[in-house]
């Protein structure tokens, strides 16, 4: 709580750290600090968020393993390797049951990684709605940037630059054997049906 900024009983804080989602101590200590609070997770097709984590992860390290070796403990039998991050974190239903262990679904949003590219103001008209505030950002706030492949944001309808990803977004992924993208679309379908079955709702990443 002292780390975060002074507001307003009018203002919402928001603050965004990725890894908070797959870090067992995380929901028993937000829920310590305020029960209160509304959780916003952005979540994708778990298949291309492995490769883009590796292509990203490959940018910095180019010496490291392919994304084969690491996918899997043994291919030829399908055992995937659960041990790595990349694997791990898309193994979406099996974090949130920590969440649901002290927050009920009405206060966790989850956002579609995919329709947030698509269709960026939908997206965030449901965050908005689900935050209890008025629609201010609209479609006519966001350009698709054709050079990064995702929606930018203005600051208003008419002026200001706009505010797009950094560099390290919008990189071309690795190409992978499709056989091994078969296999692991084969692994996470459990757990991304469970995972449609909990929060009511259909990601359509078959």
């Amino acid at each position: 709580r002292s780390l975060m900024p002074r507001t307003l009983d009018s203002q919402i804080t928001v603050e965004k750290t990725p890894s908070y989602f797959v870090t067992k101590e995380a929901p028993r200590r937000i829920f310590n600090m305020s029960r209160d609070t509304k959780l916003i997770v952005v979540v994708r097709n778990p298949v291309t968020r492995a490769i883009s984590d590796y292509t990203q992860t490959l940018s910095k390290k180019p010496d490291i393993p392919t994304f084969e070796g690491l996918s899997f403990r043994n291919r030829s039998l399908g055992l995937v390797d659960t041990s790595w991050n990349a694997i791990r974190i898309g193994m979406y239903a099996v974090h949130l049951e920590s969440w649901l262990q002290y927050f009920p679904l009405s206060q966790i949003h989850f956002v579609s990684g995919e329709r947030l590219i698509t269709d960026p103001a939908g997206e965030m008209g449901k965050v908005q709605d689900f935050l209890g505030i008025k629609r201010v950002i609209t479609d006519k706030h966001f350009y698709f940037n054709k050079t990064k492949g995702f929606p930018c944001l203005k600051k208003s309808e008419s002026s200001g630059l706009p505010r797009c990803l950094g560099k390290s977004k919008g990189r071309t992924h690795v190409q992978i054997d499709p056989e091994v993208i078969e296999q692991l679309r084969d692994f996470y379908r459990p757990y991304n049906i469970k995972f449609y079955e909990t929060v009511g709702q259909d990601f359509r990443w078959e």
